[in-house]
């Protein structure tokens, strides 16, 4: 059987001791290690190179935002288990790179299940987690769907300027701003360049 090693990050010493007397319990999981700040997570990760990390959030020395800004971009799936559904400790660790965000009301059953998941491939966000993510997603700007080039055209067609200025502007072929503007509309369902336009300037949209 192919055992999920895992890390355990939490400030609290209880708190890692209780995971790790339940999550030992299951046949699949090996603690290899614990971590009580993001900056021993990062070191022990480095060390010990576990499937997944689970961790906390609020932490003396380098938080786990911090510290997961860090490791998720190395490969690592971290479970973030935190007491706090905050939006601006949610958001900030989701665009960090955290896999599965659990609050510390979960079950054990729960937690040994989100760990199997994402081992899989699979992220887990609890009820309410998904919906502040619905609403936060609901809440964007069309633009985001935007590359940062396409954003840089809709913005300068804001300003009024042709294709040859957008052009010369971005030091790139008039065909490439022709297209860039195809998709410009497309994305935005915008009907031609004065309705792009309007949008640059309602959203106040700048090419820097």
């Amino acid at each position: 059987m192919e055992r999920i090693k895992l890390l355990i990050v939490d400030d609290h010493e209880m708190v890692r001791t209780g995971l790790r007397t339940f999550l030992e319990l299951e046949d699949d999981f090996e603690i290899v290690a614990e971590a009580s700040d993001g900056q021993e997570a990062i070191d022990k990760a480095n060390e010990t190179r576990p499937d997944i990390i689970l961790m906390d959030l609020l932490m003396d020395g380098m938080s786990g935002i911090d510290a997961t800004a860090k490791l998720a971009p190395e490969g690592y799936k971290i479970i973030v288990l935190t007491s706090f559904l905050d939006d601006d400790m949610l958001f900030p660790v989701l665009d960090a790179g955290a896999f599965s965000y659990l609050l510390k009301t979960s079950t054990a059953a729960d937690i040994a299940d989100a760990i199997r998941k994402a081992f899989r491939g699979e992220p887990t966000f609890q009820g309410k987690v998904t919906t502040k993510m619905y609403r936060r997603f609901q809440e964007r700007p069309k633009h985001d769907v935007l590359t940062k080039r396409e954003r840089e055209v809709l913005a300068l067609l804001g300003e009024g300027k042709s294709n040859q200025e957008i052009a010369d502007t971005l030091f790139i072929a008039v065909k490439t701003v022709k297209t860039h503007v195809s998709h410009i509309l497309a994305k935005l369902d915008l009907q031609d360049r004065t309705q792009a336009a309007i949008y640059a300037n309602k959203h106040q949209l700048t090419a820097n």
